[in-house]
């Protein structure tokens, strides 16, 4: 709590100007479309962190939340015309429901298999999706209306991403608060030690099956709010949000600068957002780039970017520390 106290005043500026920037960058649509869509996947994103980062489990089923979600607000807000509170609400119940029903299949297994299952889930969830009427099918779902928070009296709408972002930055903030409340919580650490050693997390008292399903129920409402936002910022909904690319994009944005850096996935989703939206050399050779970018990562840098900033800032470190060991010695000798 003192070293929360101690860097709130550099986290309120950085909140602020990060607020700010759209309108200092010139305020323009496609800036303004950019930076909600950077909030809305790095939400997406931080579902996922979670898994991966403090279980140490690959879930390749993520992308069936955000669609969860998605699906769940616009057919709310299509068929009953409710307001955005309640969409969201029951989007997140809806995702606790299928998390609930995924994970007690699922965490009964481990790693390759799981993977293997959650990726399996996955493709059952797009196939339904694309063919099932209830769901719009092919031809999506349209009309979604106007995001509205309104209560009270309050007027709180959006009709287009330059007002819909203050709403998509109270999310993602409120986001990392949640995540970084939960690894300083007693559940995050049981996430950890199950992680690290199920055998000493079961000698303590842990149960690693309820640890691993806690977790899984936490994730999930998270990437199904993102794709609560992504309904009404787009307005439309089809299979698509259930597209390889949104688990490519997850994953990466995961891994590129490390697991459990609490600002990680924000900043990789805002590096590849960035080049999609500003410096695209169109739609198939992004993704290649995206692809290409997680394989590398992977291939050669394990634990991300800042596992390698660690590994040349240290033999610096350890040469300073060397020769100054070295002077001291000369000097006692002297």
């Amino acid at each position: 709590m003192k070293n929360l106290n101690r860097k709130l005043p550099a986290l309120l500026i950085t909140a602020i100007l990060v607020y700010l920037f759209p309108s200092l960058a010139g305020g323009s649509s496609a800036i303004y479309s950019a930076v909600v869509l950077i909030a809305i996947f790095a939400v997406m994103s931080y579902g996922l962190d979670v898994i991966m980062s403090d279980l140490g489990e690959v879930s390749l089923a993520h992308t069936v939340f955000f669609a969860t979600g998605a699906y769940t607000t616009a057919l709310l807000a299509t068929e009953t015309s409710v307001g955005s509170w309640v969409t969201l609400a029951a989007s997140m119940a809806m995702a606790l429901l299928v998390a609930l029903a995924i994970g007690l299949v699922t965490l009964r297994l481990r790693e390759f298999v799981f993977s293997l299952v959650t990726y399996a889930v996955a493709v059952v969830a797009m196939t339904l999706a694309a063919n099932w009427d209830f769901l719009g099918g092919s031809d999506g779902i349209r009309g979604i209306p106007t995001f509205d928070l309104s209560f009270a009296g309050l007027s709180l709408t959006a009709s287009n991403d330059q007002e819909l972002w203050p709403y998509a930055f109270a999310m993602l903030v409120i986001t990392i608060y949640l995540v970084d409340r939960f690894r300083h919580s007693y559940l995050g650490a049981a996430a950890m030690m199950t992680h690290l050693n199920p055998r000493l997390a079961t000698m303590m008292g842990v149960s690693p099956a309820h640890v691993r399903l806690q977790v899984f129920l936490l994730s999930a409402p998270i990437s199904a709010a993102a794709g609560w936002m992504y309904a009404y910022q787009r307005a439309y909904l089809s299979a698509d949000v259930l597209d390889v690319y949104f688990l490519i994009l997850m994953l990466t944005a995961v891994v590129l600068f490390g697991r459990r850096q609490l600002l990680g996935p924000l900043a990789a989703t805002a590096l590849i957002l960035v080049q999609e939206k500003f410096f695209s050399l169109g739609g198939y050779f992004d993704k290649i780039i995206l692809g290409s970018v997680l394989i590398v990562t992977l291939a050669f840098f394990p634990k991300g970017l800042m596992g390698l900033f660690h590994h040349l800032y240290r033999p610096g470190r350890k040469k300073t520390a060397d020769m100054q060991l070295t002077h001291t010695t000369t000097e006692t000798s002297n």
